[in-house]
């Protein structure tokens, strides 16, 4: 997708280092960070330098590719993957990557093994990059059935940013909006802000723009009063870990959404690749829930009068926050699940069709 005009993917390896754009600088400045060694790549995951589980899954790959060119002795690989799979617990699609990656390193005993490494995590991110341009042509068929009851604008509400920059390329939610734009439905988003860390406002607003696609960040409690006066004709949100049952675990106040949505008849629909499923844990009470630092909370980032980022202060010193970064929005309340190989209900038996 584009930044300015130029295409761009999130990652990529050039000149023996792995290559991001710095998500903690965006909206107001546009950096490329550079990833030497595995450290590297476990802090530009647990601070948000790169973020959104199909993008975290990529890095924490690149991550161990980055661990064998450092040293490829067996130990600290192993040690190196377990240090990554730490560093964000809710994130699915890290898990699966790392451990998709030393599966295929496991039986690798040759001068080749960093050519593997390099090879299969570029695979991981090709795969990710056509899942999800095919989720937006799966989705496309939602918003097209709209607009043609509806003969005008298609307003469409998200939350967080599952949009290409927490992707490879494309996005999930934002997939489909992408590729209705471009086949020239008239669409707008509305952008939850989706506090604490901003997300909505910072990136999916972002992103947005540079698409030249109508967008307006609303502040996250609004979504329900534009349900019910009509204003919305359907939600799309990520995912990062969907449960083989359908419930759906993505950033906190996604569930307050699901409930405004179904009291008021629109549809929700959560847009997600096959890394994100959960085929093991079978009850949403034992997924990991990462609980932040508060910080994020009493501190808000901004450009000052100098176009220079600060930090500030805006809860009382004495006060303490909690904050909790993921809810769990229960499958009844989600109208489909939008995958790379169509569409299913929120069910077992309806994922179990797509993913036999």
């Amino acid at each position: 997708m584009r930044i300015e005009g130029k295409e761009y993917r999130t990652i990529w390896f050039e000149n023996n280092v792995v290559k991001i754009i710095d998500q903690t600088k965006l909206p107001h400045q546009f950096v490329i960070k550079e990833l030497k060694t595995v450290k590297d790549a476990i802090n530009a995951i647990k601070v948000m330098e790169v973020r959104g589980a199909p993008l975290i899954g990529g890095t924490a790959a690149y991550g161990i590719a980055l661990a064998v060119q450092e040293n490829n002795d067996l130990e600290f690989i192993k040690k190196s993957s377990e240090d990554l799979i730490q560093s964000r617990p809710t994130a699915i699609n890290l898990k699966w990557a790392v451990d998709r990656m030393m599966k295929k390193l496991s039986s690798i005993n040759s001068d080749q093994v960093l050519d593997i490494a390099l090879n299969e995590a570029k695979e991981i991110c090709d795969e990710d990059e056509k899942f999800c341009e095919n989720i937006g042509i799966n989705g496309l068929k939602i918003i097209e059935e709209i607009y043609n009851k509806k003969k005008d604008t298609v307003n469409i509400l998200t939350h967080c940013n599952a949009g290409w920059l927490a992707t490879i390329n494309w996005g999930t939610a934002t997939s489909p909006i992408y590729h209705a734009h471009k086949k020239g439905i008239p669409v707008h988003v509305w952008v939850d802000e989706t506090r604490p860390r901003n997300q909505g406002a910072n990136l999916t607003s972002y992103e947005l723009n540079e698409e030249e696609i109508p967008n307006t960040i609303i502040a996250d409690n609004t979504g329900g009063i534009l349900m019910q006066r009509g204003e919305v004709d359907m939600c799309i949100v990520g995912t990062d870990r969907t449960l083989s049952n359908g419930d759906v675990c993505n950033k906190i106040g996604t569930y307050l959404k699901a409930l405004a949505a179904h009291d008021n008849n629109v549809p929700f629909y959560v847009a997600l690749p096959s890394s994100t499923i959960d085929w093991d844990i079978k009850d949403a009470k034992n997924i990991p829930i990462e609980e932040r630092n508060s910080e994020e909370l009493s501190h808000v980032e901004g450009i000052d009068e100098n176009n220079e980022i600060k930090k500030v202060l805006i809860y009382p010193t004495k006060s303490k926050a909690m904050n909790l970064a993921f809810d769990v929005t229960p499958a009844k309340y989600v109208t489909g699940l939008i995958t790379e190989r169509g569409i299913s209900e929120a069910s077992f038996n309806g994922l179990k069709k797509l993913f036999k």
